[in-house]
């Protein structure tokens, strides 16, 4: 067989690298940063000791910047306060003065009031020891936070339980921890500076102020809590949102506020985290250095309980004419919306791709299937200038449509067959089938399985409560699904990157708590019968740390009354699918977007938190709102996408998008799915496969169970029929596919058959160039170029092959190509 030459698509590595050398390097030269002023630009500082950081901010040409370690400082009164050249104020005497800063022959101000200067706050357990532990690493997971402590010594995770916290500081270890008649002999300090052996290293320097506050706490009494002690009540970040250039540094500023009205700084005591560490880093001090390279990163600060969050941008460097972007088609809001943010990054959208590309794309994306050649040579033939609409609206009232799309709601609904039956696995999936043919909008879909009663046999919805027997295995499937919200980590704790409590997760977890079963799955291990979900007696679900009985509350908004004889999962589906529930939309919207678009606004597409933003907020709020004013129709919404000029990119990276993977400024190739990978084989060689327990002429995305057996869609990532929903499939590529498609039996077959395609063209009358286009028809949905026939003929005239063994030569070599099994 002829070895095909790769075809180039693009010079990708040479620019990547020409991207890290050049970007700091293209920028023009440009005026000086000026000084704008303070951060921030008054403070009231209460006690002894009290301090707070400011910072100088500049204007650089509409951006700010970080000018703090540029500036001059000085205070008008030191007897009142007084300011390092690091821009730290400290409480000296009470009354009032002003803190300076010049640069340039500028000068900015910041007012400063200083009450109590003289006395000294007593310590809290609360707000000034437990962030010590948290900011220090000692709560961690990987620490003393784990579930079973470290060598002995147990903190809650994070420090979000201060009464365990409190007992096993003062009360474990026969109080060796805390000694507050030697608070220097204390176990906790001795470790924590490393004075004793210690395996985490040195947490507490001697000197600093972290030993100073647990040393002072326990000379105090090492009291639970002091008298009047203020609650807090949030935290502000500065900046919230923040554009730097490649290598420079920004300093955040962390305060929190108190029920008293207070506010104190407390960067150095939060722990700080960033997403993409490659693209922004965050040392523990709050000081953030951009890298090299353009990017996106989101910066997590926690302080406590309480999280908030900074977004960086570096865009790229050098200048584009905003004249550039207004000049951009715009089909549609998504178009404006893609736009707008690529232009805040320095991005140039790639051209759009040729109308044999789209053709392949829309086909694969909407339907699951190649385009035959006769489409395809129709549709380059059309000369109609709003063909893509046609084809877009053609494809989605196909019946492939609902064949395709409800094989990607299996992977996040069907159960374990091993679990609950073959007969109620088909149950499941025939219901996601007719719900897709029938277009039933969304939130009646899904309120229909939040609500499901009846027999498993009868009702496909009602599967889901067979599978999923306790209420805290629904909580974290329902919400994960629906709200795009991962609660798992809640049963034990409190989540380490969100808002969400133990309390959040087994209050939406009593909604559950009168779903009643009757039939004989009742026992594990659950048997294949029949069973019939209905409303019954109630089941107390309880928090496991309080003991308390919980009552059905939703994790935000207002709680739908549940009438006394009601069952609480009708409120559940209410407060889910109301118009103003925002993850609702937007978790379906970035689920839409990225099987349509290769990744998703957020990834994982099921993960939507304010510690993982969208890549573009404004257009997955657009997309939300869009599918609402749609009544729910997951078709409009599809339309919608793929009738955007952005869905038309092509995927070839030019100039300054190279690096771009997330703003959409091209497309992202993603590798086929399984079931359209096996479909497409057989499609193209015109042999169907025979599957087990499915009519003759079957399609892999007709497939109602993942037990049938293939070798094709479990090498290309088909879900493990022991996997419990909802299934991740991986997208990437992978040495065994291509050793598969290489050295198949069953595709070798396929492709060699005297039934097949490629027996077929050797015996009929047309000339070899003409079943060269027929093949490249057949694979990649477009005409060879002068190359690619040159290189076929010379297939064709091997003397030493026949017609036929060329023509499967050729049929082979294209099979095995990446751009026949990857979307592009």
């Amino acid at each position: 067989m002829t070895k095909l030459p790769v075809r180039p698509w693009s010079c990708r590595s040479w620019l990547l690298l020409g991207m890290a050398a050049l970007s700091g390097s293209l920028s023009t030269a440009a005026a000086e940063p000026v000084l704008a002023r303070l951060e921030p630009a008054q403070v009231l500082l209460r006690g002894a000791g009290s301090s707070q950081q400011l910072l100088a901010i500049g204007d650089d040409v509409g951006r700010s910047c970080d000018l703090t370690t540029s500036v001059t400082f000085r205070s008008t009164d030191a007897a009142i306060a007084t300011v390092d050249v690091q821009g730290r104020v400290t409480v000296v005497g009470d009354g009032k003065t002003t803190i300076i800063a010049e640069l340039a022959g500028k000068s900015v101000e910041c007012a400063v009031e200083v009450q109590q200067a003289k006395s000294l706050r007593p310590t809290s357990f609360e707000l000034d020891v437990q962030p010590i532990f948290v900011s220090n690493g000692c709560s961690a997971g990987a620490c003393h936070g784990k579930a079973r402590g470290q060598n002995g010594f147990q903190l809650s995770l994070l420090s979000f339980d201060p009464d365990f916290d409190f007992a096993s500081l003062t009360q474990h270890a026969r109080g060796r921890r805390v000694f507050p008649g030697a608070p220097e002999r204390s176990l906790i300090l001795q470790k924590g500076a490393a004075l004793v052996p210690h395996g985490g290293g040195v947490r507490l320097e001697p000197a600093g102020a972290d030993y100073e506050t647990l040393r002072r706490w326990i000379a105090e009494g090492a009291t639970r809590r002091v008298a009047e002690e203020p609650k807090l009540i949030g935290v502000t970040l500065f900046p919230a949102q923040v554009t730097l250039r490649p290598r420079e540094k920004h300093r955040i500023l962390v305060t929190a506020e108190y029920s008293d009205g207070t506010r104190r700084d407390v960067t150095a005591q939060t722990a700080f985290q960033s997403n993409e560490a490659a693209i922004v880093n965050v040392d523990r001090s709050g000081l953030i250095a951009a890298g090299p390279l353009p990017g996106e990163a989101t910066l997590m600060a926690r302080y406590m309980s309480v999280i908030a969050t900074c977004n960086v941008a570096i865009p790229v460097t050098g200048d584009v004419d905003a004249s550039r972007y207004a000049a951009l088609p715009r089909k549609n809001f998504i178009d404006g919306l893609v736009w707008e943010k690529l232009q805040s990054q320095g991005l140039l959208p790639s051209q759009p791709c040729d109308d044999a590309t789209y053709l392949r794309r829309a086909h694969l994306d909407i339907i699951g299937r190649l385009p035959t050649p006769a489409e395809v040579r129709g549709f380059l033939a059309d000369t109609s200038s709003d063909k893509r609409d046609k084809l877009i609206d053609a494809l989605l009232e196909r019946p492939e449509y609902a064949d395709h799309w409800a094989g990607k709601w299996a992977d996040l609904l069907r159960p374990n067959p091993y679990r609950v039956g073959i007969k109620t696995v088909m149950s499941m999936d025939q219901w996601i089938r007719d719900s897709l043919r029938a277009n039933k909008p969304y939130d009646e879909f899904v309120r229909e399985i939040v609500t499901a009663e009846g027999s498993t046999w009868k009702n496909g919805a009602a599967v889901v409560f067979r599978d999923r027997r306790e209420p805290a295995e629904l909580t974290t499937m329902i919400s994960q699904l629906f709200l795009g919200t991962r609660l798992d980590c809640c049963k034990c704790h409190h989540h380490p990157f969100e808002k969400w409590s133990q309390d959040d997760f087994y209050s939406f977890a009593a909604y559950f708590s009168r779903v009643g079963r009757k039939g004989t799955g009742l026992s594990p291990p659950i048997s294949g019968s029949e069973e019939v979900i209905l409303f019954g007696k109630k089941v107390v679900v309880k928090h496991p740390t309080t003991g308390q009985e919980m009552e059905p509350r939703p994790l935000y908004g207002t709680a739908p009354a549940i009438a006394e004889g009601d069952d609480p999962r009708q409120a559940l589906a209410a407060w889910i699918t109301a118009d103003d529930n925002e993850l609702f939309v937007q978790t379906i919207a970035n689920r839409l977007w990225a099987e349509l678009m290769g990744r998703g606004l957020v990834e994982p597409v099921d993960d939507l938190r304010a510690t993982n933003p969208p890549s573009n907020p404004a257009l997955l709020g657009a997309l939300g709102s869009h599918l609402r004013q749609q009544k729910y129709d997951l078709k409009q919404l599809i339309r919608t996408i793929c009738t955007s000029y952005v869905y038309g990119l092509s995927v070839r990276p030019e100039g300054t998008n190279v690096q771009d993977t997330r703003n959409f400024s091209r497309r992202y190739r993603t590798r086929m799915r399984a079931e359209v990978l096996a479909d497409a084989i057989c499609d193209i060689t015109g042999l169907p496969e025979n599957y087990q327990a499915m009519p003759a002429g079957s399609r892999a995305n007709q497939l109602w169970t993942t037990r049938i057996d293939s070798l094709t869609l479990d090498t290309f990532g088909r879900p493990d029929p022991n996997q419990d929903p909802p299934c991740e499939r991986m997208s990437d590529g992978a040495v065994t596919q291509a050793l598969h498609l290489m050295n198949s039996k069953t595709i070798q077959g396929k492709v060699t058959d005297d039934a097949g395609i490629a027996n077929q063209l050797a015996k009929s009358e047309r000339s070899p160039d003409q079943i060269i286009e027929e093949l490249y028809m057949l694979c990649y949905g477009r005409l060879p170029d002068a190359a690619e026939r040159d290189i076929g003929t010379q297939v064709f005239a091997r003397p030493e092959t026949s017609r036929r063994q060329s023509t499967e030569d050729l049929l082979w070599a294209l099979l095995n190509t990446p751009e026949f099994f990857f979307q592009r």
